[in-house]
């Protein structure tokens, strides 16, 4: 077999593939819809043991269960890891249904960018490398089941699952999905949310001036915060806020959310001290703050062993044809994170290409599935042979 073989064989297996594709995505699965999630998982699941590879099922109480797929187990070469998550970010039925669209070259849909396409990409490059007789080394596809809510739903035992399956491999290939089919992610911020819970004085609204409002206390700790958007890489969003109860009562109580996004590590104690600060200064008399860690994701730090990988890989891309890529850095959370912190050689993005992402106008193109499964199919096939 040689490399054109190969692509040959993708671009044989492409139309098959764009209808799984399809059919994943129409499958809808919000995070917290453990059953989508699983269905999804399911179609994975069929596909592979049709096709001859092991399944490890990390079955969760809450969120989806976290499945890998692995073909030549036991091959002497050490494993390449390909991984993409299953769940998305949109409420069930915002796409309408069908969910997926198609209008010529892009699809429309709920996940068919992040990260649908990445992942059935990966299954795709692994049943070509199987027709095209590759048996040097284990390839395996992990397919996550709550990235988007930064694996909180299963205490990060999906990720700890997903380490255990990557621990020894000489490649992380993470199929995030891409507005840029010229860059590979090789750095990501960290996130930490901090929830605050406000609590005031209810009273008439006749007699606002005897309350204290939670509302308007939450207020001046939103615009402190939202301040946090400096030269350091440090923001903070707040988009979530919950209180008070009718319109002509003076809110008891509110809560909103705090997405703090960060470079290094470093920075977290900074944060801390400013979120501190901000919770226990009072600006409204009579109302009281606390405020807890509730989400926490690893930043994708600057490291030797990525850059070092993803050199290897353009290497890899020059001998295949495939167009040169460029570093880049992203500023939105991944698996890729977590498994650079455990120290596994990784880099990110080399999903579908597509934009608008958690948003209702979500979408991909359609040729850039085969473009992907190309990537990562030629770094499985000449990884050694660069």
């Amino acid at each position: 077999m040689n490399v054109s073989k190969l692509f040959e064989e993708i671009d044989h297996l492409s139309q098959k593939y764009v209808d799984f594709w399809i059919e994943v995505a129409n499958t809808e699965s919000p995070s917290r819809h453990k059953a989508g999630v699983d269905a999804v998982g399911e179609l994975f699941i069929k596909r592979a043991t049709e096709l001859g590879f092991e399944v490890d099922i990390s079955k969760q109480e809450v969120s989806g269960n976290a499945v890998a797929i692995t073909m030549n187990k036991g091959a002497s070469l050490p494993p390449i890891v390909l991984s993409g998550h299953i769940d998305t970010v949109h409420p069930l039925g915002l796409f309408g249904y069908p969910p997926v669209k198609r209008e010529g070259n892009i699809l429309y849909g709920p996940g068919v960018c992040d990260c649908k396409g990445g992942a059935v990409a990966g299954l795709f490059a692994m049943e070509a490398l199987k027709n095209c007789s590759f048996t040097e080394r284990p390839v395996v596809i992990l397919l996550q089941s709550d990235e988007e809510i930064s694996s909180n739903t299963s205490n990060k035992t999906t990720v700890e699952f997903m380490a255990k399956h990557a621990k020894d491999c000489v490649a992380f290939l993470n199929a995030e999905a891409s507005s840029d089919s010229g860059i590979l992610i090789l750095e990501r911020k960290g996130i930490i949310q901090y929830t605050f819970d406000i609590q005031g004085i209810a009273v008439h609204s006749s007699t606002c001036m005897e309350g204290a409002s939670a509302i308007a206390e939450s207020a001046h700790k939103i615009l402190e915060l939202e301040k946090m958007k400096g030269e350091d890489g440090i923001t903070c969003n707040c988009g979530v806020i919950s209180g008070g109860s009718v319109p002509n009562s003076v809110p008891a109580s509110c809560s909103f959310v705090a997405d703090i996004r960060f470079v290094h590590t470093q920075q977290l104690e900074k944060i801390d001290a400013l979120i501190k600060k901000i919770a226990a200064t009072s600006h409204i008399e009579g109302t009281s703050c606390d405020v807890k860690v509730t989400s926490e994701r690893v930043p994708m730090e600057k490291c030797e062993r990525n850059y070092e990988l993803f050199e290897h890989v353009r290497k890899i891309f020059a001998k295949a044809g495939i167009p040169d890529v460029k570093p880049a850095f992203g500023t939105g959370g991944s698996d890729a994170a977590d498994m650079a912190e455990h120290g596994i050689p990784t880099v990110d993005n080399i999903g579908v290409v597509g934009g608008k992402i958690h948003s209702k106008d979500e979408f991909a193109y359609v040729d850039s599935l085969a473009l992907s499964a190309k990537k990562q199919a030629a770094i499985v096939y000449l990884f050694d042979k660069e």
